[in-house]
Formats: structure tokens, C-alpha cells, sequence
């Protein structure tokens, strides 16, 4: 009897001895644990105070940065330049050569016998805005006849006077003038007599400045 309870004496002790160790056991390993994601937590927690600190900026970079913010900002609407008005014609002015229509009628494919004089008729037209004033002497507004690349005749040769003549232009009102060809060569050299022109084929054109009408084709025979 004392035997089985001596064995169950010690029995009870062990297994309180083994259950106060494993309590240990457990206990210590809580306190591990639970302090392992503390020093894990402050240690991620380092860098972010680091990074929540106030950083060293470098003058460098913070001028690239303000150039790029200078350059991704719209830039102001640029104002454009006021253009210069054309003044306003005034009446009496010197009309301009886009302002004028130049042709001229008689002539096209006209046949012309011996003794005929071949006539023209020759219009010019202000289209401008208001009057304005032009010279249609026979140097400035000039008929002339050639055959081939023979100057044949020409109101600008032999001119008596000054051989101007400034005329208004009302918008829209042509200046008409007539013209006879004596069917007789003309030259600068107005001593010499002119010589009869020979039967042929001849083109006839009237030109003012820059301006040049449409070709008259007439033949004489």
C-alpha cells in the first residue's frame, strides 16, 4: 500500500511539474511572439519617419522642377499685332493698274483690201471705289503693231507735244478712244519718211504700264 501510494505521490508531482513547465513554455513563447512584430513594426516604422522628415533639397533639382512646372503651365494668349488700315482712296488719285480693265476691239481676223485703213477702238475702265485719274496719252497708253518680231507701227513714235493726257475716270464709265492705222511703218527717227507696209499678216495690242489687252490678228492685202 505505501508502495502504490508513494508511486502515485510522485506521479502527481511530475505531472504538475510537466504542466508548469509546458505554462512556461507557453508563456515564453507569447512574449517572444509579441514582441517580434514590435521590433518588425519599429523597424518598418523607421524609414517612414525618415521619409516624413523634411528632406535636404537639392538647388538643382528644384530648378529643373521650376522649369518643368514653367513649362507645363499654359502660356499666356498671345496678343496679335494690329495690322496697319489701308487708307481709303481719295477722288482724283492716280488710279492703280489692278483697279483698271484695258482692251481692245477691231482688228481680230479682219481682212483689210489695198487703200483700207484698219481702225481699233480702245477702253479703259476704272473698277476702283471712287474716281480716280489716269494718263492715256499715246506714250502712256500705247497701240501697237507688229508682224512677227517686227515692230511695224506705234502711237508712242513721232508724239508731238508732251503726249500726256490725264483723264478722270468715273467708276464703272469707260474711256473709249479710236484709233486709224495709215497702214504705214513708224520709227523714233521721225525725219525719215515712213515706207508703206506690205501686205501681210499683222497683230495688234495696246499696252499701259504692265497691263497688256487681248491680241487683234487682222490681215492687209
Amino acid at each position: 500500500m505505501r508502495g502504490d501510494g508513494g508511486d502515485i505521490y510522485w506521479r502527481r508531482r511530475m505531472s504538475l511539474l510537466v504542466a508548469v513547465l509546458v505554462v512556461v513554455a507557453v508563456v515564453a513563447w507569447a512574449c517572444s511572439s509579441g514582441s517580434g512584430p514590435e521590433r518588425s513594426s519599429s523597424a518598418q516604422t523607421s524609414p517612414s519617419a525618415s521619409v516624413s522628415a523634411t528632406p535636404s533639397v537639392d538647388p538643382l533639382l528644384a530648378g529643373l522642377r521650376t522649369l518643368a512646372m514653367g513649362t507645363a503651365s499654359p502660356s499666356p494668349t498671345a496678343t496679335p499685332k494690329a495690322t496697319p488700315t489701308q487708307r481709303p482712296r481719295r477722288p482724283g488719285e492716280p488710279c492703280p493698274e489692278q483697279d483698271l480693265v484695258l482692251s481692245l476691239q477691231g482688228g481680230k481676223e479682219q481682212i483689210y483690201p489695198g487703200g483700207s485703213r484698219p481702225s481699233f477702238m480702245v477702253t479703259l475702265v476704272n473698277t476702283g471705289t471712287v474716281m480716280c485719274t489716269a494718263d492715256v496719252g499715246p506714250r502712256a497708253m500705247e497701240l501697237r503693231i507688229t508682224s512677227g518680231a517686227d515692230r511695224i507701227w506705234s502711237t508712242a513714235d513721232c508724239v508731238s507735244g508732251e503726249g500726256t493726257e490725264i483723264r478722270q475716270l468715273q467708276r464703272g464709265v469707260p474711256y473709249v478712244r479710236s484709233l486709224e492705222w495709215d497702214r504705214r511703218r513708224s520709227s523714233s527717227d521721225c525725219r525719215a519718211t515712213p515706207s508703206a507696209a506690205l501686205p501681210g499678216t499683222y497683230v495688234a495690242t495696246v499696252r499701259m504700264g504692265k497691263m497688256r489687252s487681248t491680241k487683234g490678228v487682222f490681215h492687209l492685202r
